[in-house]
């Protein structure tokens, strides 16, 4: 399926991404990516202390994961920019946890420029034991369709 135009996007649309699972990997590469080297990423002793069962992966690379599994999923749009993340950090993802996320286009509205609109999303991420781990909203510019496409 190609992407969306932004005409093509209606409100109360809901799709889902595939899943991917959160790996030592992950939570380390990003760890030297950002320098957020916070024991609970790091540490597992640290994290049990705390009373999890191990080392909890940054929520930012929970969203960041989440924004890629968007752009792969099989609904897209002719996207131009992301505007803004209204995002809570509702359990958890820890390593080895399968995430995924349901999405729905919530709101529309059209700009001064008459090539794009934007999109609100409403994202609702699942484990694998269905729990919603995060959760929040995503503005997105899309293009429109250009006249006699």
């Amino acid at each position: 399926m190609s992407a969306k135009w932004y005409e093509e996007a209606e409100v109360g649309e809901r799709f889902q991404t595939g899943g991917i699972v959160v790996t030592e990997s992950h939570v380390m590469g990003f760890a030297g990516l950002t320098g957020d080297f916070f024991d609970l990423h790091v540490d597992d002793d640290f994290a049990h202390k705390l009373g999890f069962p191990g080392r909890v992966a940054h929520g930012i690379l929970g969203l960041a994961i989440v924004d890629g599994l968007k752009n792969r999923a099989e609904t897209r749009f002719r996207a131009v920019a992301s505007l803004g993340w209204n995002w809570k950090f509702r359990k958890p993802i820890l390593i080895g946890d399968r995430i995924r996320a349901e999405i729905e286009i919530c709101g529309k509205r059209e700009t001064k420029r008459a090539d794009r609109g934007i999109l609100v999303l409403e994202f609702k991420v699942r484990n694998q034991r269905e729990e919603v781990v995060q959760e929040g909203t995503n503005e997105l510019m899309v293009l429109r369709r250009p006249r006699g496409a």
